[in-house]
């Protein structure tokens, strides 16, 4: 039983659910049963992280955990307009854990917490992600890990199929693989979808997963690997479609680097660095709706610097060469950038900004005439929207953690 693993469990169980729109809830169900059964005869502590954290729907304020330390954030939009946003807290500390929140005014007030992510005594909730897939349902991804680190990880996610109710109805939690997601999948032209993660610091560390269901099932496609194992870390891998057919992988190795695959996901090129100078930390890309590739990074496209000056450009040439430079903020301690294109054109990017003291989250809204011009030219345009901080009577600072 102990070798059992949640995505074969989901893969092999998805016939007996009739209703598709229930299968994930059901089978993920099964799922983790069974391996709760599997853990009651194994004491083994690592086991806990194999188990779901406890997802927690409205919560209380008072029963929310205080914090002094916040960020990693992601942001989504759903088509009616709705902003859901989550973000970490106790961040880079194994007391990691995740809420989200909506905005229905275009981020100009925001929810209470209505979902929590808490981990389980011993482990790890950290590195969320948000997705609303070509179906309109909203996923939410979070990483698991026995401890801060415990060399293998977990990707868990839930999703509900109408993001906009009143009272979000979600799934039971479905662990999808090992490693750290952090970032969006990625749909191809084809229809299928893929999910990258990153067992930290191992031999073929980026494992790519696809579903070719929609989400009912997932199975691990491809691995890209980091020779150099001084070079290791996070990875945050993301990738994009070209127009040729092939799929061009982002890594954050000490700067940016890149893999390349020319069979769907199944096989990759060594991962090596790319001229683009970038500090070690998270970076955006993603395609737009004009065809274009938007990039969001420290600094301009020549320049070494360190967590500050986040700055978006846009590439018409699948990233062989890029334009713009609008500056999105300047201030050091800007970080960790994720973000989403509305169907008028609007683009949101997320990012905190000193996780210790403030921790603050910001949004930025512009469009790619912005980005095109190096400066804000519409006037609908936003920078350095708050959407959270810490309250001035938390900003006592932990021990120093060290930045992932």
């Amino acid at each position: 039983m102990r070798s059992v693993r949640y995505g074969i469990v989901c893969r092999r169980l998805r016939n007996f659910v009739s209703n598709p729109g229930r299968n994930l809830g059901f089978v993920c169900l099964l799922a983790v049963a069974m391996h709760a059964r599997a853990a009651e005869r194994d004491s083994s502590p690592t086991d806990w992280a194999l188990q779901p954290a406890h997802v927690i729907h409205n919560p209380w304020r008072q029963h929310i955990p205080p914090t002094r330390r916040q960020g990693v954030p992601g942001i989504e939009r759903t088509a009616k307009g709705r902003l859901w946003v989550v973000y970490g807290r106790d961040v880079e500390s194994p007391r990691n854990y995740q809420i989200i929140k909506f905005s229905d005014n275009d981020g100009r007030s925001w929810s209470d917490v209505k979902l929590m992510i808490l981990p389980r005594q011993g482990t790890r909730a950290m590195s969320a992600a948000i997705w609303i897939d070509p179906q309109g349902k909203l996923w939410l991804f979070w990483g698991q890990s026995a401890g801060q680190q415990d060399g293998r990880f977990g990707v868990w996610a839930i999703v509900t199929d109408d993001p906009d109710a009143n009272e979000l109805k979600w799934s039971q939690p479905c662990r999808i693989g090992d490693g750290i997601m952090l970032n969006k999948p990625t749909v191809l032209k084809n229809g299928d979808w893929l999910f990258t993660s990153s067992v930290w610091k191992a031999d073929n560390s980026i494992r790519v997963y696809a579903s070719t269901d929609q989400g009912q099932s997932f199975k691990l496609r491809g691995t890209a690997n980091i020779a150099d194992a001084a070079k290791r870390g996070p990875d945050e891998p993301m990738i994009v479609e070209r127009t040729d057919g092939s799929l061009w992988m982002m890594v954050r190795m000490q700067g940016m680097a890149e893999t390349v695959s020319r069979d769907g996901g199944k096989t990759w090129t060594p991962v090596e660095r790319i001229a683009i100078r970038h500090p070690t930390s998270r970076f955006f890309l993603r395609r737009l709706q004009s065809g274009a590739l938007l990039l969001v990074k420290h600094g301009g496209l020549d320049e070494r610097t360190g967590r500050e000056k986040l700055m978006a450009f846009v590439s018409d040439n699948d990233g062989a060469s890029w334009q713009g430079g609008l500056m999105i903020d300047e201030r050091l301690g800007v970080t960790y950038p994720d973000g989403v294109q509305a169907s008028d054109g609007t683009i949101y990017i997320i990012y905190d900004y000193h996780r210790t003291p403030h921790g603050a989250i910001l949004m930025a809204t512009f469009r790619e005439e912005d980005v095109r011009a190096g400066k804000l030219v519409n006037d609908q345009s936003r920078l350095q929207v708050l959407i959270d901080q810490l309250p001035a009577d938390s900003n006592q600072p932990y021990p120093p953690q060290r930045p992932e």
